[in-house]
């Protein structure tokens, strides 16, 4: 007879989680690649070392849904679905851009303790929802529409660079983007000399860029001086970045200037929650039709660089060649094409008071 066979249960193996056995200099370097603040909150609440990492990440992005009347008040938010308001003064008058969503407003903590993750979140502020974050060195803000009310069909697109004040700014605008038509050429038009025609003067053009120029620098001023406390309460900041999510304009700052602001005073306007800007110099550059890569068309290019008059100014030692290299980076894809065209024109230079 065969021996009766025995069954001997396994010793129960101890389950070894694979994830606990990343450093958390890895974990971190996997955390900065997440970035959006929302995905980070979530992140936090899955355990507590996860709670304790992300707190400590270098890159963070945070994404405002929606703006609130300077009143504060709920029932009165605004919602930028809606059509932009066109008088940009009054724009800025009533709005506050920095208010955010909450975006971890149910997220508890891991503790059991049953209290808010980031209890700080119940007035929706980008800053305090960043006070979390101790080692943030890269921070990019989306603001839910562009500042600057354009009618339909129009081109305007600006990046500003500042320190405690305005540094650079170039505006690059059109009354008309079309679709080119497969096969078709354009003539040149007879008053397209090089020269501004005569009727830039007399139909309005000139005025249109200048009311272009005014509303982009007055969107850019008041970005700057609603960062002001984020920048102070994080001094590991070396790049900042504050756009919207029509790619209409951005503010950008890096570590020289962000270490300016800090060193500096920041000179207010008296007429609104803004920064002063300053007399500056701009130079304008024009074309009636100019041909984009891609098969579109931009009637009425303009191109617009302003600098603060060296006279009183902090940022008379930037070089030209850092300038032109400003603005030829300035934007992306076919819009970088439109700039180093225009570049090519003549140029015609106005001052401006600040204000």
């Amino acid at each position: 007879m065969h021996p009766r066979a025995r069954i001997h249960a396994d010793p129960v193996l101890e389950v070894v989680d694979q994830f606990d056995c990343l450093p958390d200099s890895l974990v971190l370097l996997i955390l900065n690649n997440v970035e959006d603040v929302r995905s980070l909150g979530r992140c936090s609440a899955v355990s507590k070392r996860f709670y304790g990492l992300v707190p400590l990440v270098h890159d963070v992005y945070v994404k405002i849904d929606r703006v609130v009347t300077v009143d504060g008040d709920a029932e009165d938010m605004l919602n930028m679905s809606s059509p932009k308001p066109r008088n940009i003064l009054s724009h800025f008058l009533k709005m506050m851009l920095l208010t955010i969503i909450k975006p971890f407003h149910n997220m508890r903590s891991p503790n059991g303790a049953g209290r808010p993750l980031f209890p700080q979140l119940a007035h929706h502020s980008p800053a305090q929802v960043l006070q979390n974050f101790t080692h943030i060195r890269n921070l990019r803000i989306e603001l839910p529409s562009g500042d600057v009310g354009t009618e339909e069909g129009v081109l305007l697109k600006w990046r500003a660079e500042y320190g405690s004040t305005l540094q650079n700014c170039v505006i690059l605008g059109g009354t008309r983007v079309d679709r080119k038509p497969v096969g078709a050429e354009h003539e040149p038009s007879s008053e397209d000399n090089g020269s501004m025609p005569e009727s830039f003067y007399t139909n309005g053009g000139l005025k249109l860029r200048v009311v272009w120029t005014i509303s982009s620098l007055i969107a850019a001023s008041t970005r700057h001086y609603l960062l002001r406390s984020i920048i102070k309460d994080h001094p590991t900041l070396t790049s900042l970045v504050l756009t919207d999510a029509d790619g209409q304009g951005t503010l950008c700052m890096g570590a020289e200037q962000l270490k300016e602001f800090r060193e500096n005073q920041l000179s207010a306007s008296a007429c609104s929650n803004r920064t002063q800007v300053p007399a500056c110099n701009m130079k304008l550059k024009y074309a009636p039709y100019l041909e984009l890569p891609g098969g579109t068309a931009l009637q009425g290019a303009t191109l617009v660089a302003i600098k603060p008059s060296t006279e009183g100014s902090n940022v008379s030692h930037i070089s030209r060649k850092e300038t032109d290299a400003f603005i030829s980076g300035a934007f992306d894809g076919p819009f970088k094409f439109a700039v180093k065209a225009l570049m090519k024109r003549r140029t015609y230079l106005l001052e401006m008071n600040g204000f």
